[in-house]
């Protein structure tokens, strides 16, 4: 191998290590464009759904904070194309129960509708359900937890923890 060769690879390595965790932590709702995996209708649904499983409460929701996106752009960029079509195959059903359950999209549904929607997904049966329901909740709590908000609010994250104070008085306690 050449020296030039092996430089200009250990240069693009380092970039990209780089560059993955700050895009990766404390990514805010402007950084990740709307996803163009579903629907306006699926991603509405997908909007209510990650904000049924964490809701406003004092601080922010999750579909406030934009977790649909995050977990729209995860499953585009990251999971194989049979995740890809559970995920949007979840959310036509999620759909189609709650139209014939309660005459209305998840979206429009009450709170209590739509909690008691994901509890049945949550304690389906069948495995497509049950795979769908554990990676939306598992990237909405991800998304959630590394979001801008949530770094530098709640969790204050610091980059490089544990600073040294080395000229610090010494007092007797």
């Amino acid at each position: 191998m050449k020296r030039r060769v092996a430089l200009r690879s250990m240069a693009v390595a380092v970039g990209a290590m780089a560059g993955l965790p700050s895009w990766a932590s404390g990514w805010s709702k402007e950084t990740i464009p709307a996803g163009k995996l579903l629907s306006v209708d699926q991603a509405n649904s997908l909007t209510a759904m990650v904000e049924t499983i964490i809701p406003k409460t004092d601080t922010p929701g999750a579909g406030e904070l934009g977790v649909g996106n995050f977990v729209q752009k995860m499953v585009t960029d990251c999971y194989d194309s049979k995740t890809q079509a559970n995920l949007s195959s979840g959310i036509s059903q999620l759909e189609a129960q709650s139209m014939k359950r309660f005459g209305k999209s998840f979206a429009d549904a009450g709170k209590d509708q739509k909690l008691q929607l994901l509890q049945d997904l949550e304690k389906s049966s069948d495995a497509d359900q049950k795979a769908f329901f554990g990676l939306v909740k598992n990237l909405t709590i991800q998304g959630y937890m590394s979001s801008e908000y949530v770094m530098t609010n709640i969790t204050h994250y610091e980059m490089v923890p544990a600073r040294y104070h080395g000229c610090v008085p010494v007092t007797k306690g």
